[in-house]
C-alpha cells in the first residue's frame, strides 16, 4: 500500500468517527431534554398531589379542633350551670341559717329569763331551808353537824348488821353447795368419757395354716427358733395346740415384733438364722415408724398441734406400754378428755388442759431408765421440748412430788386419778409382774460386756446376751454364777430363775 492511500484511510476514519460523535452528542442532547421535560411533569403532578394530601390534613386537623373546642364549651356550659345550681343552694341555706339563728337568739333569750327566776327561787328556797334549819335546832337541841353525825353513826352499824347477817347466809349457802357442784361436775366428767378395762395380757397367739409350718419354724435341731428368740427377746412355745404358736413376753414391743417378724418369714417361706436376724431387724424399724404414726394419730384425734416430734414419738410409745394392767396410751387419751371437759366446767382453756393430760405420763416410757420419778422425768422432758410452764408443773405436779402453781395441776391430778381409780382400769398383779422381769433384765445389763438381757417364760428364765470380743469362755461361766448369786441376794421370786449366758462368735467375710 501507498502512502496516500493510507493517509486517505486516516482522514476517513476521523470523519467519520466525528460524524458519529455529532450524531451521538445530538442524540443525548434530545434525551436529556425528553427526560427533563418528564420529571418536570412528574414535578408537577407530586407537588399538586402533596398540596392536596396537605390541605386534606389540614381540614381533617381543623374539623377536629373545632370539634374539641365545641365538646370543651359544651363542658364548660355544664360547669357554669353547676356552678349557678350551688349558688342558688347556698344562697338558699345561708337564708336558711339566718332563721335558725334569729330562732336560737329568741329561745336564748327565753332560757335566760328561766334562769334568773329559777336563781331568784332557788334563793328564796335556801331562805327557807336556813329558817327551818334554825327552828329544828332549837326544838332538838342539837347543831346540824350533830344531827347529821349521829344519824350517819346510826345508819353505819345497822349496814354492818345487815352486812354481816349477808354474809354469813352466803358463806353457809356455799358451803352447802359447793361440795354438790364439785361432785356434779366430776360426776358428769366420768360420765361423758368413754372408758375401758384392763386386760392382763402377755401372751401372743400367733395362727399359721398347718402344722407343717411349725416345722420349719422350729428349723433343724431347733436352730431357727433359738435365733428368732435371741434375736426378739420373746418365749416361743410350739405345742400340740393345732396351727397356732404362742408368744410369750412381759413387753409389748417385743412381742409385736416378734409376731410380724413370724407373720414376714412364713409369708416368704424362707426361715433360716441369717434370714431371721434380717427380717427382725426390719420389722424394729417398721414398729418404731408404727410408733411416730401412733403418735401422729393421736395427736389429731384429740385435736392437740404444735407437739415436738420427740413428744410425738414418746406418746407413741405408750401403745406398747402398760401402768398396772391398763394401756398407756388409753389411759392418756382418757386423762386428756377428762381435762378437757373438767377445764370447760371451770371455765378453763380445754385445750391446754388436754395437753397437759396427754402428757402427764411421758416420764414412764423413756429410752434410758432414768433416776427420777416418772412425774419429775416427764416435767423435765416437756421443759426441754419447750412446753408452755404450766403444762410443765401439771406434768410434775400429779404426784405431788412438786408445789402446785396453777389451776390446771389439780385437774390433771384429779382426772389422772378418776382414770386409774376407776373399777376395772388397773391390775396391780400385772404391774408387779412386769416391774420384777425389768428389775430382772436390768440387774443382768449391769454387768460389764453385756450386751442384751431377755427375761422369759415368766421370769423363770434369764437369757443373757454378751459381746465375744468382750467377755471369754471362762468369764461367761464365772458370769452366770455372779448373775445367779445377787439374784438371790437382792431380789425376791417364786421357784427359781435359770441363767443361760451365750456367747456367740462369728466370722464375717464377703467373696467379691
Amino acid at each position: 500500500m501507498d502512502i496516500s492511500t493510507i493517509v486517505f484511510a486516516i482522514i476517513g476514519l476521523l470523519v467519520g468517527g466525528g460524524i458519529a460523535y455529532f450524531v451521538t452528542v445530538i442524540g443525548t442532547k434530545s434525551k436529556c431534554s425528553a427526560l427533563l421535560s418528564k420529571a418536570e411533569q412528574e414535578a408537577e403532578v407530586i407537588k399538586k398531589n402533596k398540596l392536596l394530601e396537605v390541605k386534606e390534613k389540614f381540614l381533617n386537623k381543623k374539623n377536629e379542633l373545632e370539634k374539641e373546642v365545641a365538646q370543651r364549651n359544651q363542658k364548660i356550659q355544664q360547669i357554669e350551670n353547676k356552678l349557678k345550681q350551688r349558688e342558688l343552694q347556698i344562697s338558699q341555706r345561708h337564708e336558711d341559717l339566718q332563721k335558725q339563728r334569729a330562732e336560737a337568739n329568741t329561745i336564748r333569750e327565753n332560757l335566760n329569763q328561766q334562769l334568773a327566776l329559777l336563781d331568784k327561787r332557788h334563793e328564796e328556797l335556801d331562805k327557807l331551808i336556813q329558817e327551818e334549819r334554825i327552828q329544828l335546832e332549837t326544838l332538838s337541841g342539837l347543831s346540824a353537824e350533830e344531827a347529821k353525825n349521829h344519824l350517819i353513826e346510826s345508819l353505819k352499824d345497822e349496814a354492818k348488821s345487815q352486812a354481816q347477817s349477808y354474809i354469813s347466809e352466803i358463806i353457809d349457802d356455799a358451803k352447802l353447795t359447793a361440795n354438790k357442784e364439785a361432785k356434779r361436775i366430776v360426776i358428769q366428767t366420768i360420765q361423758r368419757v368413754a372408758t375401758e378395762t384392763a386386760i392382763e395380757n402377755s401372751v401372743t397367739v400367733f395362727h399359721i395354716e398347718n402344722d407343717e409350718v411349725k416345722g420349719r419354724i422350729i428349723g433343724r435341731e431347733g436352730r431357727n427358733i433359738r435365733a428368732l428368740e435371741a434375736a426378739t427377746g420373746v418365749e416361743i412355745v410350739v405345742d400340740d395346740t393345732p396351727e397356732a404358736i404362742v408368744i410369750s413376753a412381759f413387753d409389748p414391743i417385743r412381742r409385736e415384733i416378734a409376731r410380724l417378724a413370724l407373720h414376714q418369714l412364713v409369708t416368704d417361706g424362707r426361715i433360716h438364722p441369717a434370714r431371721i436376724e434380717e427380717v427382725v431387724a426390719k420389722v424394729r424399724k417398721q414398729v418404731e415408724e408404727e410408733v411416730v404414726e401412733t403418735g401422729k394419730r393421736t395427736t389429731i384425734d384429740l385435736g392437740i398441734h404444735g407437739l415436738h416430734p420427740e413428744l410425738i414419738r414418746i406418746i407413741g410409745k405408750m401403745k406398747y406400754r402398760s401402768s398396772y394392767g391398763q394401756n398407756l396410751l388409753q389411759h392418756a387419751r382418757e386423762t386428756a378428755n377428762l381435762c378437757a371437759v373438767m377445764a370447760s366446767e371451770l371455765g378453763l382453756n380445754p385445750k391446754t388442759a388436754k395437753r397437759a393430760g396427754l402428757l402427764h405420763d411421758i416420764g414412764k416410757v423413756p429410752d434410758e431408765e432414768p433416776e427420777l420419778p416418772h412425774a419429775i422425768f416427764g416435767m423435765k422432758l416437756a421443759e426441754k421440748f419447750k412446753e408452755k410452764p404450766d403444762v410443765c408443773n401439771a406434768i410434775g405436779a400429779h404426784h405431788d412430788e412438786i408445789e402446785m402453781t396453777s389451776l390446771l395441776a389439780p385437774i390433771v391430778q384429779i382426772c389422772d386419778a378418776i382414770s386409774g381409780a376407776r373399777p376395772g382400769a388397773r391390775r396391780e398383779v400385772v404391774e408387779a409382774y412386769i416391774k420384777r422381769l425389768n428389775d430382772l433384765e436390768q440387774l443382768a445389763m449391769s454387768y460389764p460386756g453385756v450386751t442384751k438381757t431377755y427375761a422369759i417364760q415368766a421370769g423363770r428364765e434369764l437369757r443373757v446376751i454378751v459381746g465375744a470380743d468382750k467377755i471369754d469362755d471362762k468369764a461367761t461361766e464365772e458370769l452366770s454364777g455372779q448373775i445367779a448369786k445377787k439374784i438371790q441376794d437382792e431380789m425376791t421370786y417364786p421357784g427359781q430363775v435359770k441363767i443361760t449366758v451365750i456367747r456367740e462368735t462369728r466370722a464375717v467375710s464377703f467373696a467379691r
